[in-house]
């Protein structure tokens, strides 16, 4: 028997947005064409997201482990990411969306991280939806360095070690102040996290799709949302 629909939306989804290169193999194009679309795809779901009620949406962009793709690639992606912030950046002000970035982008280009910080400055005051950008980003590196900074507020004598709870490492993380995350969706039809949002995704649902990312679009996300709503979320109980 089908499992009835609560309505249930999710106050933050964070997607793992997989398959560009398979996207543009399948076509017979270079990978960039396969990382244009998703950058359409991206500009699609981010406004699919505002219109489905959902609070905030975290989008996995490029990993700390993406340093090991070709030079030609990486810039390729860097440009993309420039192309996003001129186009678009003007929209989110007008949409009340608020930017926000997680991960180590300072390793960007110069240029590249000013636009980063212009564009979470000029949104910085808007009270609707969040759009968080994960750029160089890897969560082991932030379950470290979270660690390092409360174990050197113990050793300063700042707090006592009894007093690293749940909620001070959450404290610390680049994700303080979003929602609890509440659903993951990986496309393409891959099964894991990648290094993504790995404390923040404790009882988060986990949705994996077949769809690779360039053709993920608002039925598709409607679809996940309504999975989410047929979830039973336990958090340990009955």
């Amino acid at each position: 028997m089908a499992v009835p629909d609560t309505g249930a939306v999710p106050r933050h989804v964070a997607i793992i947005m997989d398959g560009n290169g398979r996207w543009a193999k399948r076509r017979l194009l270079p990978r960039f064409a396969g990382h244009k679309a998703g950058v359409d795809a991206v500009r699609r779901i981010a406004r699919a997201a505002r219109a489905q009620g959902i609070e905030a949406l975290t989008l996995y962009a490029f990993s700390s482990e993406n340093w090991r793709r070709p030079e030609t690639e990486i810039s390729d992606l860097m440009g993309l990411l420039r192309i996003f912030l001129r186009k678009d950046l003007a929209e989110l002000v007008s949409d009340n969306v608020r930017l926000r970035v997680i991960g180590d982008y300072r390793r960007f280009p110069a240029d590249l991280v000013a636009m980063i910080d212009d564009a979470v400055e000029r949104t910085s005051t808007n009270t609707g939806p969040i759009l968080a950008i994960a750029l160089n980003y890897g969560a082991q590196a932030e379950l470290v360095e979270a660690t390092r900074r409360l174990a050197l507020k113990v050793a300063a004598g700042e707090m006592a070690a009894e007093a690293i709870t749940p909620e001070a490492i959450e404290g610390e993380l680049q994700t303080n102040g979003l929602p609890p995350l509440d659903l993951v969706i990986r496309t393409s039809g891959e099964q894991r996290l990648s290094n993504f949002l790995l404390w923040q995704a404790a009882y988060a649902e986990l949705l994996f799709v077949d769809t690779l990312w360039p053709d993920f679009d608002e039925a598709a996300l409607a679809d996940a949302v309504a999975e989410f709503g047929r979830r039973h979320r336990r958090f340990g109980g009955l």
